[in-house]
């Protein structure tokens, strides 16, 4: 059975550019997959918004990091959801480089929720980010600039205004 896509304001509406999915989510699946995420999932598909969620839109036998970075390619926003550990995974700092990197050359369109986590300690790198980024120092010392791009790219995310959400 196929969903209606869902109608929303779009910077890709008067471009021939067909997006696959309306929002992608990007999320610390350890922090949030089974609370706030997963509402905000349902929610979403509950009103006809056609969601990529990681454990469900990824292609058995694929890799992963290809399928998720077509997969943020293919959408018109993504929603970040910065929670304490988000930064201390590659994965979700990879994701939110390509995020950005779509957002400067593609026009995606990016929604941040600070997930139980202040803003300014995310744009500041205080706090668990901050021991998150001396521990990627430690592992990534033959690619620092990997480190330096993550951290570039949340400081740019952070100067993005987003929702702040405590203990919801």
């Amino acid at each position: 059975m196929k969903r209606k896509r869902a109608s929303l304001p779009s910077p890709f509406s008067s471009s021939t550019c067909q997006q696959k999915y309306d929002v992608f989510l990007s999320f610390r699946g350890e922090d949030t997959r089974n609370t706030f995420t997963d509402h905000l999932y349902d929610a979403l598909q509950r009103m006809g918004i056609i969601t990529f969620r990681d454990e469900e839109g990824l292609e058995r036998g694929e890799s992963i990091a290809s399928e998720l970075f077509k997969a943020i390619e293919e959408s018109q926003f993504a929603i970040i959801i910065l929670s304490k550990n988000y930064v201390s995974s590659k994965w979700c700092l990879d994701e939110l480089a390509k995020i950005i990197k779509c957002r400067k050359e593609m026009g995606l369109t990016v929604f941040p929720i600070f997930y139980n986590v202040d803003p300014s300690d995310v744009r500041k790198q205080t706090g668990t980010f901050e021991q998150a980024f001396i521990d990627h120092q430690k592992c990534f010392e033959d690619n620092i600039k990997r480190v330096e791009t993550w951290r570039a790219t949340l400081r740019e995310v952070a100067n993005i205004s987003g929702w702040h959400l405590q203990n919801r």
